[in-house]
């Protein structure tokens, strides 16, 4: 598994990752641009919104664009350019994508921009997003169940808010089950580097962490290798990932993006999406579920997470 999300490329190469993927249609065509912030082979974040993307195409009939691999400082005018060439929704696959698409919304009125993880919805704005604390909670409940030394680690890449609600979560959760115990916290500044997430993952690892959960892109697989190596414990996110690695991942926390994005683009086509935030939770299982439980995890602790999820969709558990 390759996991890569953040390179640097001027916006004058944006032509050679700028690419249609509709034959020419009528004018009235809905049409649909995406920009991601890595590749779409990451077989995480960039690789599920590129199948998003694909997936509204062929179940909404819709003409669709992406942009790949677009740097931070790139990204107002490459959602602008999509904006002046008629596209109706053009969205930012990112957080970090929330301040061009300020910059860029007002200009264009009529085309409504959406921004994965983002924060900030406007008049022509949504945001779409996931209630990630119930899932760090989740997993933070499992690691203070299969955790012996009582240590655990939390690996994230930037202190945005998707990153500050799972850890968030994550602590609180564990530390309903171990109140006296620890979580080693450490943030990489780089979602991509697989040497930095495993060194950050074997810091932890030494420190007595035996259960260790990165929330990076690319620079997770390294926090995964190092689990591997050292006979410890691991969460991932986005896709049930004990596919990949079936010594080493006790849970995942599937946040598909695909199946959302297909949702709002829905409503979008029918005129009915505004401009406010769409949050995925326990109560939208095609959207945000668990995984698999590893055969390691114990029946009753399974039980103790499917009853908490049970309190999260009625309203008791509100982490």
């Amino acid at each position: 598994m390759s996991l890569s999300r953040r390179y640097f490329l001027s916006f004058a190469a944006l032509a050679f990752v700028s690419v249609m993927l509709a034959p020419p249609a009528m004018a009235d065509a809905f049409k649909v641009a995406l920009v991601m912030p890595g590749n779409i082979t990451d077989q995480s974040w960039n690789q599920a919104g590129y199948e998003g993307l694909m997936n509204a195409k062929k179940e909404l009939g819709i003409e669709v664009a992406f942009s790949e691999k677009v740097a931070q400082p790139d990204q107002a005018e490459a959602m602008a350019d999509y904006a002046r060439r008629g596209y109706n929704v053009v969205i930012g696959h990112g957080g970090e994508f929330q301040e061009a698409a300020n910059r860029v919304a007002r200009k264009h009125p009529d085309t409504l921009f959406v921004v994965h993880n983002g924060t900030e919805p406007a008049k022509n704005i949504a945001t779409l997003d996931f209630y990630y604390k119930q899932f760090g909670y989740l997993l933070g409940v499992i690691a203070g169940r299969m955790s012996k030394s009582g240590k655990v680690g939390f690996i994230g890449a930037q202190k945005i808010k998707f990153s500050t609600d799972l850890v968030a979560g994550y602590q609180e959760g564990f530390e309903t089950v171990q109140p006296n115990g620890q979580v080693f916290i450490a943030w990489t500044n780089d979602w991509d580097d697989i040497a930095k997430g495993k060194e950050a993952a074997l810091s932890q690892i030494a420190q007595g962490a035996d259960v260790v959960f990165p929330t990076m892109d690319n620079a997770a697989i390294g926090s995964l290798q190092a689990a591997q190596e050292k006979g410890v414990w691991g969460f991932y996110l986005y896709y049930d990932s004990i596919v990949d690695w079936p010594d080493t991942v006790l849970q995942s926390a599937i946040m598909d993006i695909k199946a959302a994005m297909v949702d709002l683009l829905a409503l979008a086509k029918e005129g009915k999406a505004e401009g406010k935030n769409y949050n995925m939770d326990v109560n939208s299982p095609k959207a945000a579920r668990l995984g698999t439980y590893h055969s390691a995890i114990p029946a009753d602790v399974k039980a103790e997470v499917e009853g908490l999820v049970a309190k999260m969709k009625s309203g008791e558990l509100r982490p």
